[in-house]
């Protein structure tokens, strides 16, 4: 039987509503699945622990109509200076790996911090040994909440964060051997103005060593302002050489959930209809 994948979008890249009515537009534009973020799409209240109930998951499957949560979101700053904040920040990941559960989210998706509080990119002190070590500590107990609950984390490589290519990503991986720890794999993500020149080598790193271990792929495109930095754009907008990501999902992932980022309401189907493309669907 042939298999292909789905693809969705982030809700909250959706025409602005009710999450029901977010949701009717994206299955209007034939999106299948999604990336759910719960403070984008209801209200930061969402992201309180105790506001994640069973009957507000029920909710939440309802107003979806079908559509499969491929992400619950849930992108804290897990190496932050401030250990209160880091606390609550253990107690939020916690209840929404308990979350995903009742409402059968794939996953719980995160990206990986940065050593301050405003959660910016620093460029001496990001990418240290010393901070992905410490990184791993602090996931270790998101990790271990995981594997009690049944449920999936999935980290996020991005070039501005602690985990920032495939290298780092496969370090974290192996300090851990949990089935209950995985991949999203967004290859613009691990991108930057200043290795732009290096991409080929840098996607093809990341796809070889992590390729068993990737449960979901973001797509989104890029273009160079004119100052020379990044700005991420809707697929098949941009400058993006697809032909490893493609090459990746037909050899290895032909099921593989895929949601689409940086889209709006008005070019968001246009940017599916491309990805099909690209896949052979």
């Amino acid at each position: 039987m042939a298999t292909t994948p789905q693809i969705g979008l982030r809700l909250h890249d959706a025409a602005p509503g009710t999450l029901a009515e977010r949701a009717s537009f994206a299955k209007a534009q034939g999106f299948t699945c999604c990336h759910l973020a719960l403070s984008k799409t209801m209200g930061k209240q969402y992201m309180a622990p105790g506001a994640l109930t069973a009957g507000l998951a029920r909710e939440v499957m309802n107003a979806l109509q079908g559509l499969d949560t491929a992400v619950l979101g849930c992108y804290l700053n897990l190496a932050t200076p401030d250990m209160d904040e880091y606390r609550a920040s253990v107690s939020k990941y916690i209840a929404h790996l308990r979350f995903s559960r009742w409402m059968n989210a794939v996953l719980v998706g995160t990206e990986t911090g940065d050593p301050n509080k405003e959660y910016k990119y620093d460029p001496i002190n990001s990418h240290t040994e010393a901070l992905l070590d410490l990184f791993i500590r602090r996931l270790a107990p998101v990790v271990e909440a995981a594997e009690k609950l049944g449920a999936i984390i999935a980290i996020e490589p991005v070039f501005k964060h602690i985990v920032y290519d495939g290298k780092c990503a496969r370090k974290v991986l192996d300090a851990f051997h949990s089935p209950n720890l995985g991949i999203i794999f967004d290859p613009v993500n691990i991108l930057h103005e200043s290795n732009i020149a290096d991409t080929d080598r840098i996607i093809d790193e990341a796809i070889d060593l992590l390729q068993d271990d990737v449960m979901v792929v973001h797509m989104k495109d890029y273009i160079l302002k004119d100052d020379g930095t990044m700005k991420a754009v809707a697929a098949g907008t941009g400058r993006m050489d697809y032909t490893a990501i493609g090459r990746f999902i037909a050899a290895k992932k032909p099921s593989v959930q895929i949601t689409l980022e940086d889209t709006t309401p008005d070019n968001a189907e246009q940017a599916r209809l491309f990805v099909q493309e690209l896949i052979g669907q």
